[in-house]
C-alpha cells in the first residue's frame, strides 16, 4: 500500500512479502549463528580445546564465540557499504551465502585429537567468516522491511526481523535437543554434533528461493533514480550521523542479555566444573521456551511501539531484563529447573522484548536512506562487539568454584542494561516521522491525530 504523504516514497510497497522474507531469512541465518553458540557451550570445550584445566577449556571455547562478534564490525563496514550502494536485497543474499558455507565448513572440521592445534585455528577462521556475514543481516533486513512498510506500521512489520531471529534460535535448539537426548554421549561428541551444521545446506537453498522474490525498496529505488546514492556511505555516515551512531552503539550493549541467557547460562548450568549438573537436553529447553514466548510477544510489542513510540518500551525492557538476570542465574545456582525456566521466560521471553522487538525499527529510523544500512550495521555491530568476550569474562571473574556467580554476573549485566537505557532516553522519538525525514534531527513529526488516522487506514488496508 502507498499512503499519500509528501514525505513517503512513491511506488509499490511489498510490506507482507518483505516482512516474510526478513523473517525467514533471519531465522535461517541465525539458525547457523546459534548452533555454533550452542556447540561452543556444550561440545567444543571437550573436542577442540582439551585441557587438564576445565576452566581453561571453557574460557577458550566461549572466546571463539566472541570472535564472531569481533569480526562483525569489519563485516559491518563492508556489507553496510554494499547495502547502501547495491541495495538491501543484494546484501542480504550475500550475507546468506557467506553464513551458510562457513557453517557447513564447521561441520566438516577435524577435532583437536585428529590434527592438533590446527583444529581450533580452523574453527576460529570459520567463526570469523560467520561474524562477518551476520553483520549485514539485521541491518539489511530491518532496512528492507522498514522501507517497504506503510507509514504508521513500521514498528510492527520491522519486528518480524527479530521474531525470525528468535525462531532461528528455537530451530537451532530443536535440532540439538533430539540429538543430545537420544544419541549416546560418545556418538554425539564424536559425530552427532556435526549434523546441525551440515543441515545448513538446506538453509542456503531455502534462503535463496525466498529472498530473490522480494523487490528492492521504494526508498532505495528513489534514491537511485535521483542519483542520490552516496559514493562512500560509510564515510558520510560517520561524518553526519555520529551522535546517533554512538547512541546505537550503547543501546546495542543489550546483547548482554542473550549472552547471559543462552551462552554463559548454558556453560554455568551444564559444564561439570561449575557443579550445577543440569543435563544438556534439559538445559536446552530453557532458552527454547523463552524464545517460544518471545516469538508470541514480539509483534505485539512492535505494534505497541507504533502507538506509543519506541523509546519507553526500550527503556523498560532494558532495565527490567537487567534486574531479572539476577533471578535467572540464581535459579540455576540453586539447581531449580522450574524456577530457571520461569525466570528465562520472564527475562528473555517477555521483558527483554521491550528492547528486542523495537530496535529493528528504531535503529534504522534514526538514519537517512542514503546511509541507513551502513549507519545501523556499523554502530550496532560495534556495540555487540563490546559484549563479544563477555562469556569468557564471566567465566574469569566468576570461575568454577565461585560462591557468588549470580551476584557477580548479574551486577555486570544490570550495569550494562542501565547504559543502554540511558542511551535510549537521550535519543529523539521517531515513530511519527515520515520516511524522507528520517535521520534529520530537526524533522517535524506528523501530528498525533493525523498519524493515528493514517495508521488506522493502513491497518484497515492490510486486512482488506
Amino acid at each position: 500500500m502507498t499512503i499519500a504523504l509528501e514525505g513517503e516514497p512513491k511506488g509499490g510497497h511489498q510490506s507482507k512479502k518483505a516482512a516474510a522474507s526478513g523473517w525467514i531469512g533471519s531465522a535461517l541465518e541465525y539458525y547457523d549463528f546459534f548452533i555454533y553458540a550452542t556447540a561452543a557451550s556444550l561440545i567444543f570445550p571437550q573436542i577442540f580445546f582439551p585441557s587438564s584445566n576445565p576452566t581453561v577449556a571453557i574460557v577458550a571455547s566461549l572466546a571463539t564465540y566472541g570472535v564472531g562478534y569481533v569480526a562483525r564490525p569489519i563485516g559491518a563496514f563492508v556489507l553496510g557499504h554494499w547495502g547502501d550502494t547495491h541495495g538491501r536485497k543484494n546484501v542480504l543474499i550475500l550475507c546468506m551465502f557467506l553464513m551458510g558455507f562457513s557453517t557447513i565448513a564447521v561441520g566438516l572440521l577435524p577435532t583437536y585429537e585428529q590434527v592438533g592445534i590446527l583444529a581450533p585455528i580452523l574453527l576460529v577462521i570459520m567463526r570469523l567468516i560467520q561474524g562477518f556475514a551476520v553483520a549485514g543481516e539485521i541491518s539489511g533486513a530491518s532496512s528492507m522491511i522498514l522501507e517497504h512498510a506503510p507509514f504508521g506500521r513500521r514498528g510492527f512489520f520491522a519486528s518480524f526481523t527479530l521474531q525470525g531471529v528468535q525462531a532461528g534460535q528455537i530451530l537451532a535448539a530443536a535440532v540439538f535437543l533430539p540429538l543430545a537426548h537420544f544419541m549416546p554421549e560418545a556418538a554425539f561428541n564424536s559425530w552427532g554434533w556435526r549434523i546441525p551444521f551440515l543441515l545448513s545446506f538446506i538453509v542456503i537453498i531455502a534462503g535463496w528461493i525466498i529472498r530473490r522474490e522480494v523487490d528492492e525498496t521504494p526508498a532505495f529505488r528513489e534514491e537511485g533514480s535521483q542519483n542520490a546514492k552516496p559514493r562512500s556511505p560509510v564515510v558520510e555516515a560517520i561524518q553526519t550521523t555520529w551522535p546517533d551512531m554512538i547512541r546505537v552503539v550503547l543501546m546495542a550493549l543489550m546483547n548482554v542479555i542473550p549472552v547471559v541467557a543462552t551462552i554463559f547460562g548454558a556453560a554455568y548450568a551444564v559444564q561439570a566444573a561449575y557443579g550445577i549438573g543440569f543435563h544438556k537436553d534439559v538445559y536446552l529447553w530453557i532458552p527454547v521456551l523463552g524464545n517460544i514466548v518471545a516469538c508470541i510477544v514480539i509483534p505485539y510489542v512492535g505494534n505497541l511501539s507504533d502507538r506509543i513510540g519506541r523509546r519507553l518500551p526500550i527503556i523498560v525492557g532494558a532495565l527490567g531484563s537487567g534486574v531479572l538476570a539476577f533471578g535467572y542465574l540464581y535459579a540455576i545456582s540453586i539447581h531449580s529447573v522450574p524456577l530457571a525456566i520461569l525466570m528465562s521466560v520472564l527475562m528473555w521471553g517477555v521483558v527483554y522484548q521491550g528492547y528486542n522487538a523495537i530496535f529493528p525499527s528504531f535503529y534504522p529510523e534514526l538514519f537517512p536512506t542514503r546511509t541507513r544500512v551502513s549507519s545501523m550495521a556499523i554502530s550496532q555491530n560495534i556495540g555487540t562487539a563490546f559484549t563479544a568476550l563477555l562469556p569468557a569474562l564471566f567465566a574469569i571473574v566468576a570461575p568454577p568454584g565461585s560462591q557468588n556467580v549470580p551476584l557477580i554476573v548479574g551486577a555486570i549485566a544490570f550495569a550494562i542494561t542501565g547504559i543502554a537505557a540511558a542511551a535510549a532516553w537521550s535519543a529523539r522519538e521517531t515513530y511519527r516521522v515520515q520516511m524522507k525525514d528520517l535521520g534529520n534531527p530537526d524533522a517535524v513529526p506528523v501530528d498525533k491525530a493525523t498519524y493515528d488516522r493514517l495508521r488506522d487506514e493502513a491497518i484497515s488496508a492490510s486486512r482488506g
